[in-house]
């Protein structure tokens, strides 16, 4: 069984940041994560999820610049790193080969 070392929510934000491409921020992320699943995770939960995914080398950040519209906060976008996207596709495959011995169990894209 291969380690992919990532949690299912691990795996939504990872699929989020990458799907966002230079716009992944907090923001942009939770908005991705509704709109594809349905649920809202706090804003904690989810910056807790994206450091601990930098820290296992999954993701790159930098800041961005400050904007009035924030108070002069930045905003920390978030990049899908060669490592993250090994860990999705290491994840990918173990479902499909996991699922593929369920008998009876249609996966196919319609």
């Amino acid at each position: 069984m291969k380690d992919t070392n990532l949690g299912a929510f691990e795996e939504l934000v990872l699929l989020a940041v990458g799907s966002l491409g230079d716009n992944a921020y907090g923001v942009t992320i939770k908005d991705a994560l509704v709109e594809q699943t349905g649920r809202a995770p706090s804003i904690g939960s989810l910056h807790s999820a994206l450091y601990r995914l930098e820290g296992k080398g999954y993701l790159t950040s930098e800041d961005g610049g400050a904007t009035n519209e924030r108070g002069g906060r930045r905003k920390r976008y978030f990049q899908l790193s060669s490592s993250g996207k090994k860990a999705l596709e290491a994840a990918h495959e173990l479902r499909t080969a996991f699922s593929s011995k369920i008998p009876g169990l249609n996966l196919k894209n319609s």
